[in-house]
């Protein structure tokens, strides 16, 4: 836990540091006092209020849905063959599902978002305008609007050892309470090719990260990260 000293940094784990929540349709899986994160762990409980199974688009052959009746596909919506999704799922409106894409459950993902090929996720937060193009790996992570994923770029969710996950902040470790959590990202973050996320990283709004890089931490908005960092420990 944080210090009382340290109650305005504390700030910067809450959803509003990373996201501009009033036009995501899905802003209710976050408390607003509560740190990010847990709207992941809110995920299935949100699940369970909603009225699914509303697939507003045609499904094409070639492409696999289980659990249907679990799964809401917005209008506009495209799903190429070779897709596999599974239930529980939101997709909003406009989206693309690219061939050979993996959905493999709890997916709650806003509008413009498109999920590629060779791309694997679960158990996760897309808000709008999200891109994971090309061969990611996005699991038990919260990516903001309009962020970036550069192809190749995987979302690390479990430690070797199996531990909880804690997150580096300001030089101390909080902890998640978690087993499984891979990255939280703000708006507009921009991610290069390549990028390791390892479990707990936290970027804030508008971070900039080079390819071929291995991060862990929290990294504050509008940062650039760029060579072999590790854990950012500024103000």
């Amino acid at each position: 836990m944080l210090e009382r000293k340290d109650y305005k940094a504390m700030d910067r784990l809450l959803p509003s540091y990373y996201f501009a929540l009033s036009c995501y349709a899905h802003r209710e899986v976050f408390n607003s006092k509560e740190a990010v994160w847990n709207g992941l762990k809110n995920l299935k409980s949100y699940f369970s209020m909603l009225s699914l199974g509303n697939i507003e688009v045609d499904i094409p052959a070639g492409v696999t849905v289980e659990d249907p009746h679990l799964i809401s596909i917005g209008k506009g919506t495209t799903i190429e063959p070779g897709a596999y999704i599974k239930g529980p799922c939101v997709l909003g409106p406009a989206c693309v599902v690219r061939h050979g894409a993996y959905i493999r459950g709890y997916l709650l993902a806003g509008e413009r978002c498109v999920i590629g090929h060779d791309t694997e996720v679960k158990h996760s937060i897309f808000l709008n305008g999200v891109h994971a193009a090309h061969f990611n790996y996005v699991g038990d992570s919260i990516l903001g609007n309009e962020v970036n994923l550069g192809a190749g770029t995987k979302c690390a969710n479990l430690k070797l050892d199996q531990k909880p996950i804690f997150v580096s902040f300001l030089s101390q470790k909080i902890e998640t309470g978690m087993k499984k959590l891979g990255a939280i990202m703000g708006d507009f973050c921009q991610i290069g090719c390549n990028v390791v996320m390892n479990p707990g990283t936290c970027l804030g709004k508008e971070v900039e990260c080079y390819p071929c890089v291995n991060i862990s931490g929290f990294f504050p908005s509008g940062v650039s990260i760029k060579g072999e960092v590790q854990v950012y420990h500024g103000g």
